[in-house]
């Protein structure tokens, strides 16, 4: 029996972890001189931005915990105990952190404080991907896979565009001051005032995971090797991980590298935003008419032929027409990369450890590379002098990508069912 369709509410409040995540730590990510001037506050710009970021990357140590913790009680008791678990504790970390003092008023308990509200947070959401994702892939129609898990990534980057809209307003209305004291924290509360109604609506959602074990012809993966669908998961995940850090860092990178106003720096964030959020829904149609190989490998490919003249042009004219159009094609590309491998892989994944396997996979993937790739970009570029770094480490991670992309099966069920007909 076909699943039920979810209604917008119903599948609103299943991405609305996954959008939530992006809206906090982009709001973390594009406040970082804000955040570093109040919680690690010194005469060295740089510095402090560094020590900020290592803030931000450190709620990653904890998500293959989380990935593994809470999705294996996805696995076990159920896609809707998981979620509704993984976003309590994501409501309770953002709020702590937009409310955790300033370096000035408690010392260094204000930095301490934060780290530890980052590692909560990091724990929560390395749960959150893989019950969300398999339940997305769970209640939708076969011909209609690729679209639904496609929002996981459509809402990820809506929410670097809600963000960036966020602080783009706070940016105009506020002065320089302002903004440094509590323009941030603002943010932050404003992301976390979802929780509550999502959380009412996870609650009434229907269970997933005892259905689909239930359906005959289980797909239990590709030549039976989980841990080379693992491996290839890991690569394709890195090389897309990185393809979104390095947007979100746009931000950064336009005022503390090209020295952009902070209006112009969160335009190009808006631009990302949309630009990533058109391109996954894309990826999510596409993949559904064309297989997911054929969209992921398409997207690298756009990449790599656009990252290296579009850094070079934002760096060579220094214009803003450049910066957005720049972003806004690099975006769109990253875009129709990440849905398409989440979807993929999700597929691929033997219903008994779908949830548990996948969190860990991506949470692996997030934490070495997408904690890691605001840090490394900003020491490249400090170490080398080039504001051209981003482009050359974005695109080795595309290449590299690229080739796990080749190597993954299909796993698109016309595609799949098309092929074994052929056999």
């Amino acid at each position: 029996m076909p699943p039920k369709p979810l209604t917008l509410p119903e599948l609103g409040a299943v991405v609305a972890g996954n959008a939530l995540e992006f809206y906090d730590f982009l709001t973390f990510s594009f406040f970082a001189l804000q955040i570093g001037s109040c919680f690690f506050p010194g005469k060295d710009t740089t510095t402090s931005l560094l020590f900020t970021l290592a803030t931000f990357g450190v709620g990653f140590a904890t998500r293959p915990l989380g990935g593994v913790m809470i999705g294996t009680l996805g696995d076990t008791w159920g896609r809707k105990p998981a979620m509704f678990f993984s976003f309590s504790l994501m409501g309770v970390s953002v709020v702590g952190l937009a409310l955790t003092p300033s370096f000035a008023s408690i010392g260094w308990y204000a930095p301490l404080g934060a780290v530890l509200f980052r590692l909560l947070q990091g724990f929560a959401l390395g749960g959150e991907v893989g019950p969300t994702t398999a339940f997305l892939l769970e209640s939708a129609p076969l011909n209609r896979r690729g679209l639904y898990v496609s929002l996981q990534s459509a809402t990820q980057y809506f929410a670097t565009l809600c963000a960036g809209l966020v602080g783009f307003v706070l940016a105009s209305l506020l002065s320089h001051d302002a903004l440094d004291q509590w323009g941030w924290r603002i943010a932050m509360l404003l992301g976390a005032a979802v929780v509550p109604f999502a959380l009412m609506i996870r609650a009434r959602l229907p269970e997933t995971l005892h259905e689909t074990r239930a359906r005959p012809g289980k797909h239990r993966g590709p030549m039976g090797g989980l841990l080379w669908l693992a491996l290839l998961g890991l690569v394709t995940l890195a090389s897309a991980t990185i393809g979104t850090y390095t947007m979100n860092y746009m931000t950064t990178f336009a005022s503390h590298t090209l020295g952009f106003s902070s209006s112009w720096a969160f335009g190009a964030t808006i631009v990302a935003g949309s630009a990533a959020t058109l391109g996954a829904l894309l990826s999510g149609v596409l993949g559904d008419r064309l297989g997911r190989k054929p969209v992921m490998i398409g997207g690298s490919v756009w990449l790599l032929a656009l990252v290296l003249p579009c850094f070079a042009a934002m760096v060579h004219f220094h214009t803003a027409f450049a910066l957005l159009t720049g972003t806004a094609a690099m975006s769109a590309g990253v875009g129709l990369v990440s849905a398409a491998v989440i979807t993929g892989l999700t597929e691929s994944m033997p219903v008994s450890l779908r949830a548990g396997a996948l969190g860990i996979i991506y949470a692996l993937a997030i934490s070495a590379f997408g904690g890691t790739a605001q840090f490394v970009v900003t020491w490249l570029i400090d170490a080398t002098g080039s504001p051209l770094a981003p482009a050359w480490y974005l695109s080795t991670a595309v290449l590299l990508g690229l080739m796990g992309m080749v190597a993954l099966p299909e796993s698109a069920p016309k595609r799949v069912t098309r092929s074994r007909a052929s056999a």
